[in-house]
Order: C-alpha cells, then sequence, then structure tokens
C-alpha cells in the first residue's frame, strides 16, 4: 500500500451506518456465527468512556476502509488505586484489503494520536502475531492480569502497550474490561435487522 493514497480523519455522524455496516462485514462469522461488533460500536459511542478524539476512519478512494476508536478504563491496582488506561477496538479493514498494510498503518496512526493527548497505555484483546508488530506485548509481563480469568489460564490473547514509558511500573492489578462493550444477544438480533441478510455459520476457528 501507498500511504498517500488513504485519508485517516476523524469518524463524523454521517459515517456512522457505513462504519457500522464495514465492521459488521469484517467479522461476519469470524469470532461466531454472524457478529456483534457493529451493534457494541453503535452503542459505544454515547457511552461516557469513548474518546471521541480517538475515533477514527480510513478512506480510500473516497470510500471508508477501516476504522478503529478507543473507550477510557482502568486497571484496579493491587494497592488500591486506580490507574486510567485506554482501551481499543473493534478496529478492522474492509475484507477485500486485509494483510496489506493498511490495518497497521491505522493502527500506528491511531496510536501516535492517543500518545498526543497524553494517555499512558492501551490494553485489550488482539493477536500478537499482529499486534507485536506495533509494539504490543503480553500485558502479563506488566504485571496486569485480565479481570475473571482463571490463574493459569492462557492470556496470550490479552496485550499492552505503554505510550508513556514507565507508566506502569509497579502496577500490578487486574484490567476492567469496560461495560459498554457487553451487549445482548436479543439486541443484537434486534439490531441486526436494520442491515441486508446474511446468513450465520458455524466455522472451524470460532471462539464462541
Amino acid at each position: 500500500m501507498n500511504k498517500n493514497d488513504c485519508v485517516i480523519r476523524l469518524e463524523k455522524e454521517e459515517d456512522y451506518k457505513e462504519v457500522e455496516n464495514l465492521v459488521r462485514e469484517s467479522f461476519w462469522n469470524v469470532y461466531r456465527p454472524g457478529c456483534s461488533e457493529h451493534y457494541v460500536i453503535h452503542m459505544l459511542r454515547n457511552d461516557p468512556a469513548f474518546v471521541r478524539e480517538l475515533d477514527f476512519v480510513m478512506e480510500l478512494d473516497g470510500g471508508i476502509i477501516g476504522q478503529n476508536m478507543f473507550m477510557k478504563t482502568v486497571i484496579i491496582a493491587d494497592d488500591g488505586r486506580n490507574i486510567p488506561v485506554l482501551t481499543m477496538g473493534p478496529i478492522c479493514i474492509t475484507p477485500a484489503l486485509k494483510r496489506k498494510g493498511y490495518g497497521k498503518h491505522l493502527l500506528d496512526y491511531s496510536i501516535k494520536k492517543a500518545e498526543e493527548l497524553g494517555f499512558g497505555a492501551v490494553l485489550f484483546e488482539g493477536n500478537i502475531a499482529f499486534y507485536g508488530k506495533s509494539g504490543f506485548d503480553y500485558a502479563g509481563r506488566f504485571g496486569i492480569r485480565y479481570h475473571d480469568l482463571p490463574e493459569g489460564a492462557d492470556s496470550s490473547f490479552f496485550l499492552c502497550k505503554e505510550l508513556v514509558s514507565g507508566y506502569l511500573d509497579g502496577v500490578t492489578g487486574v484490567y476492567q474490561t469496560p461495560r459498554g462493550y457487553y451487549v445482548s444477544d436479543t439486541d443484537v438480533e434486534e439490531f441486526d435487522k436494520a442491515f441486508p441478510f446474511k446468513e450465520k455459520l458455524k466455522l472451524p476457528g470460532q471462539i464462541f
């Protein structure tokens, strides 16, 4: 890809439906039959933890091909402090343009903007094979645990990147997923009726 061919900008209200459809197309049948991410982003935009200054879309030839967004949350530290951090996503690129460099460009751009706004760290669920290329590491190496995860369970999905060097020095504790990410299947089904029909399939590799 040529970075000069695409534009990354803040999402506008008139983009919402197009972005939701993009997210739906990108996540459909990936982690579960169907998906919920398009409804999640629909709800998160009105959540108090939503960071409007970090709500990005990527355009190519006048059309939206990618998006990323961030939410404020905390680590409940073992010493009783609440450590402010960010979480990220959904993030996606239109399926036809995946693995061409657009996703990393969008990720690196949005992480840089979060850094410029003074946020200290980003923690979220993702694949180290991709996100490690942008400086993410296993959150466990920072002493941060994923909430509700049994001791000894695989936490390789839980990643972290410091935006301020040393921000998590001396911090151990439990990361809290913002409540806005939890949606009911019933609400997802109702919301999805406003989109074109897509068949839900149970496929190998799905985790739900």
